[in-house]
């Protein structure tokens, strides 16, 4: 990697809470042809893994004491940075077939990765994972979470300019194209402003995307920095065979060699309660590092866009043992409803932001048919008959 000009420096953590984010992170099948190399595998001694159903889902959720599922979770739609599986996302667990032209119907595989989105989805209710990875139902393009896809992609691209360049007009003079890139890459955007014929609610949208941007600049001075990797896919398989996913933003390492890992986020900072949850996505992305590299990062920084806070955690190897052990009890209670498909309901206040409502029991809907072989029952235990 290449040294970042800015060292990872302490900075004071925000009154509020941030919320777990999506990480646009594909589910199965092999990294993006443009992401860097990584080690193949990890070498990790397996935690023991905390048996869970999908009904148990919450006592996996509270498995290290963080909510991920409830803080905030309604911004993994409002203002998450990937689309959801069923609307042309990546991150949906299976791949299609051999020779099969784009956006052909792909058929249903049992999931294979686990990302920071998909863990969040499980947490948040288990059934909601499986309309995302298993039926990939289609979900609503949202303008809230196409905002923030197109401020991370300005963020991201601002970094091709020499130092003394990356100044505010240069990042907004940036929206305009990446808007059209946006578009062109996912064709069903195209529903977002389909009925704003004066365009106005697009200039809107356009203003905030902007608002964004400049915030930025308040809480970074990216002339300062020189980010070793921006959009980093990493991937690591534990020694029990779990594999993890993400693409983190951007990666600082300073002249010493410390690492920092750094999330931008578009909505507000959540309060201070959620703050285990918030930081699930850093400790994930953390832990796979770890497991890469044998370094543990020197910080985990959530910049809040929406509410100007910046929120930093400095992990421990305990913290990163914490979550392994975690993601060991999810994946188990993801492995046995996808063997049973017993996928449980888990209502929320969230309930309102979720697009398969039609399809939920708790509001009157049913799933479509189970689209995977389900394992067969266990035969009942036989007692035996005692002498008369």
């Amino acid at each position: 990697m290449e040294t970042s000009t800015e060292a990872p420096t302490p900075e004071p953590a925000p009154d509020r809470t941030p919320e777990p984010a999506p990480d646009r992170t594909p589910e199965s099948g092999p990294a993006p042809a443009a992401a860097p190399a990584v080690p193949a595998q990890a070498t990790a001694a397996q935690a023991t893994a905390t048996s869970a159903t999908a009904g148990q889902a919450g006592t996996a959720q509270a498995a290290d004491g963080s909510a991920a599922g409830e803080a905030g979770g309604a911004d993994v739609t409002a203002a998450g940075e990937e689309p959801a599986a069923g609307a042309g996302g990546a991150d949906a667990g299976v791949a299609a077939p051999d020779g099969a032209p784009a956006g052909a119907v792909r058929a249903a595989v049992p999931p294979v990765s686990l990302s920071p989105s998909r863990a969040g989805d499980f947490m948040q209710c288990p059934l909601l994972y499986r309309f995302r990875v298993i039926d990939r139902l289609p979900e609503k393009p949202s303008e809230a979470a196409t905002r923030g896809t197109l401020v991370h992609a300005v963020l991201e691209r601002l970094f091709d300019a020499p130092a003394a360049e990356r100044t505010p007009p240069r990042a907004k003079a940036l929206i305009p194209g990446q808007w059209d890139r946006l578009r062109a890459s996912r064709p069903e955007l195209v529903e977002l402003f389909a009925d704003d014929a004066d365009g106005e609610r697009l200039a809107r949208w356009l203003s905030e995307a902007e608002r964004l941007v400049e915030r930025w600049f308040t809480l970074e001075d990216p002339s300062r920095l020189e980010p070793a990797e921006r959009e980093l896919f990493v991937e690591a398989e534990l020694a029990s065979g779990l594999r993890l996913r993400g693409i983190i933003d951007r990666v600082d390492v300073a002249p010493t060699g410390e690492v920092r890992i750094v999330d931008y986020k578009t909505g507000k900072a959540p309060r201070p309660e959620y703050a285990e949850g918030a930081l699930f996505q850093m400790k994930f992305y953390a832990l796979v590092v770890w497991r890469l590299k044998k370094v543990v990062p020197r910080r985990l920084q959530l910049v809040y866009l929406g509410s100007g806070d910046v929120l930093t955690y400095d992990p421990v190897p305990a913290d990163l043992e914490r979550i392994e052990r975690k993601l060991h009890a999810l994946w188990e209670a993801i492995r046995l409803a996808t063997e049973t498909g017993d996928w449980r309901p888990r209502p929320t206040k969230l309930c309102g932001w979720c697009d398969h409502r039609a399809h939920c029991p708790e509001f009157g809907g049913t799933p479509p048919p189970y689209p995977l072989p389900l394992a067969p029952a266990a035969p009942p235990v036989q007692g035996r008959m005692g002498a008369d």
